[in-house]
């Protein structure tokens, strides 16, 4: 077993990078597909744009924090282990709380897919996040692939979102018809 958390942590550090780059420039997209169908964000889409838009970017942030954490040579593994718990717990209550508004306040119609996607599969992120938590606080080598495998959860749940959500842009956003040929 390695002596230090940084020593531990040196292989995973490219994996690190990439989630971090790749949940970063997801999130950049997410702004700009949000602009292009800026026409159909207004007053009477505000709950769906709560439950959908921004948890997606929830998701894509708790990524690119985790990995900007994760990749600070200085902590201890409580530290880390701490860090990484805040993270898990606060993803699973913002997770139960979509849960709740998709699942059980039925407010909109949403298909068993979305819901799996937008709330149940984060949730599972976010648990997997809390668990390797408490593995690295006991200094266990599992914690850094049940983490990884928390924030693909994430990232993969978040992608789907975004592909869900630009198709739900794209169907709604009204064309500009030019004159005819």
């Amino acid at each position: 077993m390695p002596t230090s958390l940084a020593e531990f942590l040196r292989d995973w550090h490219d994996f690190y990078v990439l989630a971090g780059e790749s949940s970063a420039t997801l999130t950049g997209l997410i702004f700009v597909g949000a602009s292009i169908g800026s026409s159909i964000f207004n007053e009477e889409h505000r709950i769906p744009i709560r439950a959908f838009l921004t948890p997606t970017v929830v998701h894509f942030a708790a990524v690119l924090f985790t990995c900007l954490v994760v990749t600070i040579p200085t902590h201890s593994w409580r530290t880390l282990g701490g860090l990484l718990g805040a993270v898990g717990l606060a993803g699973l209550a913002y997770c139960a709380r979509l849960l709740m508004e998709i699942i059980i306040r039925h407010r909109f119609a949403v298909d068993l897919i979305d819901r799996l996607f937008y709330a149940t599969v984060p949730f599972l992120g976010y648990l997997l996040i809390s668990a390797s938590a408490g593995l690295l606080i006991i200094q266990s080598p599992a914690s850094v692939n049940l983490m990884a495998t928390g924030l693909l959860t994430l990232l993969v749940a978040a992608i789907r979102n975004a592909w869900d959500m630009t198709l739900w842009i794209v169907i709604r956003v009204p064309t500009i018809k030019g004159p005819p040929p």
